[in-house]
């Protein structure tokens, strides 16, 4: 088979696969008694209402009928960080992206409870939030990840929430994102900074995917500025082939792409970013920081620092367990194995997390599966142009984390993926599996 054949037949074995997983709806999804232990079932408790968390709640109660499910989570209402770049540029509107918690609960028969978790007594197994305590038999973050400003703040917390309020890097699904769209849609020229960080971030291509789209943008509306990317990676992480070459050729006069580029300073006064070899003013910007598990799980004793001090999970990599805790797992993008941070290895990564709860349950052996990465980039608006990769993985001798297989399509002159609007269709699929079906 041709690769975007291959492809294609991927993508729709997926979306397939995705559409067959379905759960009986609720008929009451009230808020629980928080000071009491469920009488009947196992109770488990998830807090996080991303991806992952919501494909686990929807799994593990196919896996687990009899379980009482709880979803803990702070928002009232979801909004999806993957597609949001196209509506940055309006090819999709807010509707798309946004979706209601209380419809999830009550589709797939657990309850939803908007709180904040604030403690954990593990020796009791009790979890506190800011709705009262909840009596768990197994309980699972699925938390996300937090900005860690520290290598350009050096701690300095008002430059930190400065930085973080003026220049937001919209990668946490809110109001940052209406900020950034505000501020490309009011943009008159100069210089738009990107920054790309290293490390395991949040959703690989999305800041390259990003300035295609600003830099298409400029050079369709003829505005005199630049998109200038600051990358501290070497080359582009994800994809290469096919963001270098729309660079080269889709956005030579807007586009100005900086690898190896390590920021010693910001000064949001002047405006200007120094690096090791240049002072680049800017007019606006999107800083886009280094990544961490939450503050939460620090506080709760969950994380360990790695090598290059960042704050991790302290995940069992094989079972997704909390090193020291039999039934507290985590998983999604908290977690600190190499995995893409990204919507799909989430949400696969959330469901094959419910079948090792499942397992737990049912006094079985967990069994490690590899969480399964499909990501589409915009490379283009008009004509809508994209790049995709289907991704699985394994382990090293030594638990490293190692790509399994890769198919990727990165020829975005062929425009056969563009006129079958991939992203989109595999969005609304996932949209429509995590909350309706």
């Amino acid at each position: 088979m041709k690769r975007r054949d291959l492809f294609k037949s991927s993508l729709i074995a997926f979306l397939s696969l995705s559409s067959m997983m379905k759960a009986e709806p609720s008929k009451n999804t009230q808020i629980p008694q928080t000071n009491k232990k469920p009488s009947k079932g196992p109770h488990i408790v998830v807090v996080g209402g991303g991806w992952s968390g919501l494909s686990f709640a929807k799994h593990v109660k196919e896996y687990v009928p009899h379980a009482n499910v709880t979803l803990v989570e702070k928002r009232d209402h979801f909004v999806s960080c993957p597609a949001s770049n196209a509506w940055l540029f309006d090819l999709v509107d807010l509707e798309f992206l946004t979706h209601s918690f209380i419809d999830a609960a009550n589709n797939h028969n657990y309850t939803y409870l908007q709180a904040e978790a604030t403690g954990l007594n593990a020796k009791e197994n009790i979890l506190s939030t800011t709705k009262g305590d909840l009596h768990y038999d197994y309980l699972v973050f699925a938390t996300g990840i937090e900005y860690d400003y520290y290598v350009w703040s050096k701690g300095d917390n008002a430059f930190e929430k400065r930085i973080q309020r003026e220049y937001p890097p919209a990668f946490i699904p809110g109001s940052e994102h209406l900020t950034l769209k505000r501020k490309i849609k009011h943009f008159k020229g100069g210089n738009f900074i990107i920054t790309v960080p290293n490390g395991n971030y949040r959703c690989l291509p999305a800041p390259y995917e990003r300035a295609c789209l600003l830099a298409d943008h400029i050079k369709r509306n003829k505005i005199k500025g630049k998109v200038v990317i600051l990358d501290a990676n070497n080359t582009v992480t994800i994809k290469e082939e096919g963001f270098l070459s729309a660079f080269k050729e889709l956005y030579k006069e807007e586009l100005v792409y900086m690898p190896s580029t390590t920021i010693e300073s910001i000064d949001l006064d002047k405006k200007t970013v120094v690096t090791e070899f240049d002072e680049i003013p800017f007019e606006d910007a999107a800083f886009y920081p280094n990544v961490r598990a939450p503050k939460l799980l620090e506080k709760l004793g969950l994380t360990t620092k790695t090598p290059y001090n960042r704050i991790e999970a302290n995940l069992d990599v094989y079972t997704y367990r909390f090193k020291g805790h039999d039934n507290i797992f985590g998983c999604g993008d908290l977690r600190p194995m190499g995995f893409s941070k990204s919507g799909n290895t989430a949400y696969t990564e959330g469901a094959n997390v419910a079948k090792m709860v499942a397992d737990a349950i049912g006094k079985n052996a967990i069994k490690w599966k590899s969480p399964i990465t499909f990501c589409v980039s915009l490379i283009s608006m008009k004509p809508q142009r994209e790049i995709s990769l289907l991704s699985e993985y394994t382990y090293g001798s030594k638990g490293e984390t190692k790509f399994a297989k890769t198919i990727s399509d990165e020829d975005w002159r062929d425009n056969t993926l563009g006129k079958h609007k991939s992203q989109f269709t595999w969005a609304k699929s996932m949209y429509d599996n995590m909350f309706y079906t």
